[in-house]
């Protein structure tokens, strides 16, 4: 490639890192393994950078290929995957009772969705990212209907999996 498909290339990943970042959080086990993956994804993003063609915008492109290559490289992997999300969790001390309470919350739901699958975790975090059924189908390749019934299954799933940590079953 030339000097300016380089040049590109660095902008655009500098300017979308956050993608690259939330789909590393959501899929690595650690900071070490977050930073491997991060490294996989931009490797994988430069090898394909020849072939986009700018039909979708370029995030849409890059989702597409940071959870594809999450999902392949945790298939690779032979252990569970235990996941923690300290860094969406405030980290400051809650004065009132209330905020307490929302940071438990909060604390339960990112257990809970630790315990979906892949591409389950996917369509949560572009559904939180706030990307529409189409985006999510674009990025995703799963047809909009699909992913209209998954999400509702998602929601099931997830208000079954607080529940359980809720009560204690």
């Amino acid at each position: 490639m030339t000097n300016n498909a380089e040049q590109e290339f660095l902008q655009l990943i500098n300017q979308n890192q956050g993608i690259v970042r939330k789909v590393c959080h959501l899929y690595g086990r650690n900071d070490t393994d977050k930073e491997d993956l991060y490294q996989e994804i931009v490797i994988q993003l430069w090898k394909a950078f020849s072939s986009f063609r700018g039909e979708a915008k370029f995030s849409t492109w890059m989702y597409r290929i940071a959870l594809n290559t999450a999902i392949s490289n945790l298939r690779k992997q032979t252990k569970k995957v235990a996941l923690s999300f300290p860094e969406f969790i405030p980290h400051e001390n809650a004065d009132t009772n209330e905020e307490k309470i929302k940071e438990e919350k909060l604390t339960e739901m990112y257990a809970a969705i630790s315990r979906l699958t892949e591409v389950e975790k996917a369509i949560v975090m572009l559904y939180l990212e706030d990307k529409s059924y189409e985006e999510m189908e674009d990025i995703l390749g799963i047809s909009n209907g699909t992913l209209r019934v998954k999400m509702n299954r998602i929601k099931d799933k997830l208000r079954s999996l607080t529940k359980a940590v809720q009560y204690g079953t």
